[in-house]
């Protein structure tokens, strides 16, 4: 991942580095019909691959939905590592391109990240441990940002809790109703969602 001083990643680009092919039928497929409404053999056909072919790569349905939210959330931890690498040590320009990052993702992998969220009652063991710990860990990144604010004086929110959970939860819910054909580009979102977590900080 991109630290402090390394190289930082192109994470506004998503031109290229969606899910492999398997994955992306999956994908679609849980989509449209739901994780428990898929067939194995859905999955199988759109992909151009027989089911024994399919469980060549991916012994069970459950192993693509592990991979699938696996890849979500790799590729958006990654990115927000980039985003915080690029904006530096100040509070206020790490929380603007993490708000920024967020959107986004959520926007741009829209169904990557709806996936990811709505799936995890369905995940089982430790993939499903692991899932949460990831999911954690991008929380405490806007945990750990509005503390150091609020402690310099740069957020005046008496809540910086409750505040992080409901920006980050603004932030993720872009994913439920988001279309790169609306009104507004993916860009134009991120402002205008930064503006509104600033308001609830204030």
């Amino acid at each position: 991942m991109a630290h402090v001083g390394g190289p930082v990643r192109a994470w506004r680009d998503y031109t290229d580095g969606a899910p492999p092919p398997m994955l992306q039928a999956a994908l679609d497929c849980f989509v449209e019909h739901g994780y428990h409404g898929t067939k194995i053999r859905t999955v199988a056909a759109r992909v151009g691959l027989s089911v024994p072919g399919l469980y060549h790569h991916y012994p069970s349905k459950h192993a693509l939905l592990v991979s699938i939210v696996q890849f979500a959330m790799r590729d958006l931890l990654d990115r927000c590592e980039s985003a915080l690498a690029e904006a530096g040590p100040a509070v206020e320009d790490r929380f603007r391109l993490l708000i920024e990052c967020l959107v986004l993702f959520h926007a741009h992998r829209s169904d990557l990240a709806f996936i990811a969220a709505s799936e995890i009652r369905s995940l089982e063991g430790e993939a499903r441990s692991e899932h949460i710990a990831a999911r954690d860990r991008q929380q405490r990144m806007v945990d750990e940002i509005i503390d150091a604010g609020v402690a310099v004086g740069a957020f005046g929110t008496e809540y910086p809790h409750e505040a992080s959970l409901a920006i980050v939860t603004m932030c993720t819910g872009v994913a439920q109703w988001y279309r790169l054909d609306g009104a507004l580009t993916p860009e134009e979102l991120a402002v205008r969602y930064d503006t509104l977590a600033r308001r609830a900080l204030a």
